[in-house]
């Protein structure tokens, strides 16, 4: 049975990323072959400074043979980056380099190589600007696929933002019934197509106590249920976001749905740290990111917490 790769973007290369990487694939075992994305030199200075020996399997990438590959070497594509120091501050002349290293990633899923997808952290504030929101949209985008959901997923509790990366001040201008109805659905069938269970889903109100002259529940949130639940998935709320995660409340649930980012990233991050991973939902393959920024002020201290990359690696070595 053919096993895909797990591709790996290495993202930003001034980031945590290689080091965290390295202390798993010293430590841990993976069916799948891992292909990583990555400067060549960029793998050596930090193996260098970390002091690891691995070697290293250079691909190319118009000439992979997936039954030559294993876990025994680093399995890299080359992509050119240089910088005179191991570490650098994160700064817009790495952008080409990203953007290279995704159209590589791109071409090897359109080539039928992998539907199994890993970045590494990445700087919105230099790489993507004000274009898209976040690597989901540009994802998205990449393939002409509008209708994208972030979902921060632990097996005892997952979490959905209907907005992500966007202002507070513009939240209420962008949540719609579809919205929510089309993010829903996605929940729903990733559910059912990995897990084979019918998710229970709760959704949060936008306003606190979900009151306000406004009254976004009653216009766009309890039509979005309402309508939802008439497909008999099961989708309940609007709740109040304040008691929603209590203990006996989140247990009832498989996914929470909020309005905006840190009304549910906040408490997810607060019950289970590290021990989440960013899947975008409505792509044609699986993509996952550490749910965990560059780190720059840790660069070069080993000491970042490697246990969300570990379970993006699980997560996909499973399927």
């Amino acid at each position: 049975m053919k096993i895909d790769p797990i591709i790996i973007i290495a993202g930003e290369p001034n980031s945590i990323f290689l080091e965290i990487f390295f202390k798993i694939f010293k430590k841990n075992k993976f069916k799948s072959p891992i292909i990583l994305i990555c400067s060549k030199n960029n793998i050596i200075s930090q193996m260098n400074f970390f002091k690891y020996k691995f070697k290293i399997n250079e691909l190319e990438i118009n000439n992979i043979k997936l039954f030559n590959l294993d876990n025994k070497y680093l399995n890299v594509i080359d992509v050119n980056f240089n910088q005179k120091k191991t570490f650098e501050k994160i700064s817009a002349k790495s952008n080409n380099y990203i953007n290279r290293s995704f159209e590589i990633a791109i071409k090897l899923i359109k080539s039928n190589i992998s539907k199994k997808i890993i970045n590494g952290p990445i700087s919105k504030k230099t790489f993507l600007n004000d274009e898209f929101p976040g690597i989901t949209e540009y994802l998205g985008s990449k393939f002409k696929v509008k209708n994208t959901a972030m979902l921060i997923f632990n097996e005892k509790l997952s979490v959905c933002p209907i907005t992500t990366h966007t202002s507070i001040f513009d939240v209420s201008k962008k949540i719609s019934k579809r919205k929510i109805i089309d993010n829903v659905k996605l929940i729903y069938n990733f559910y059912k197509k990995i897990f084979n269970i019918d998710p229970i889903i709760a959704v949060t109100g936008l306003n606190p106590h979900c009151e306000s002259k406004t009254n976004e529940e009653k216009n766009i949130i309890i039509p979005a249920i309402k309508s939802l639940s008439k497909s008999n998935i099961r989708v309940l709320g609007p709740f109040s976001a304040d008691t929603i995660f209590l203990k006996e409340n989140r247990k009832k649930y498989d996914v929470i749905i909020g309005m905006y980012h840190d009304q549910v990233l906040a408490p997810m991050k607060t019950l289970f740290e590290y021990d989440a991973i960013n899947i975008t939902l409505g792509l044609p393959f699986i993509r996952i990111s550490p749910d965990h920024g560059p780190n720059e002020n840790m660069l070069g201290q080993n000491k970042s917490n490697s246990l969300s990359l570990y379970k993006a690696l699980k997560f996909l070595d499973k399927r």
